[in-house]
């Protein structure tokens, strides 16, 4: 946060140490013993697919299918699926829009209404966590998972030790 008296500038008055990540944490081995916020004492999260709530168009639905494909390790199909919807709803929004923005390119107005749709849709993929540094935020600890490549490797190691 910027703060200035009108007169003399004081500069940037945020937070001098910001919080590490959990991941740094355990990379660095937390030489200070302080507890590392993990998901180990949080409840298990219903996992699978839901079909929507509204109809959706093809856009939304792409949306909501990947959702619940990627996302299925920290996305509740119970408590997230307003919030998923609403998402898939202003993607589809936003198609609309972009369709007739492309159709009537003087109309300014339009243009505003879709860069604030898609603001809205950053905001709200945030708050699901569709970034590292939100992941980070929510306490989300990235997990390694193999490649196709690692998986064929530890294939091919186990045929040749047998």
């Amino acid at each position: 946060m910027w703060r200035s008296n009108g007169l003399l500038d004081c500069g940037w008055t945020g937070l001098a140490n910001q919080p590490k990540p959990a991941e740094l944490r355990l990379l660095q081995g937390n030489p200070g013993k302080r507890p590392i916020r993990t998901n180990d004492g949080i409840a298990p999260l219903d996992y699978g697919y839901r079909e929507p709530l509204r109809p959706l168009g093809e856009q939304g639905k792409q949306f909501w299918d990947s959702v619940f494909g990627v996302g299925e390790l920290w996305i509740s199909i119970k408590t997230d699926t307003q919030l998923v919807q609403l998402i898939a709803e202003q993607i589809d929004r936003r198609e609309t829009l972009r369709e007739y923005v492309a159709a009537h390119p003087d109309e300014w107005h339009m243009t505003k209404q879709l860069n604030d749709v898609e603001m809205l849709i950053v905001k709200n993929l945030s708050l699901l966590g569709f970034t590292p540094a939100d992941r980070t935020r929510l306490g989300l600890i990235s997990t390694k998972t193999k490649s196709k490549l690692e998986e064929l490797m530890a294939l091919k190691a186990k045929k040749q030790s047998e």
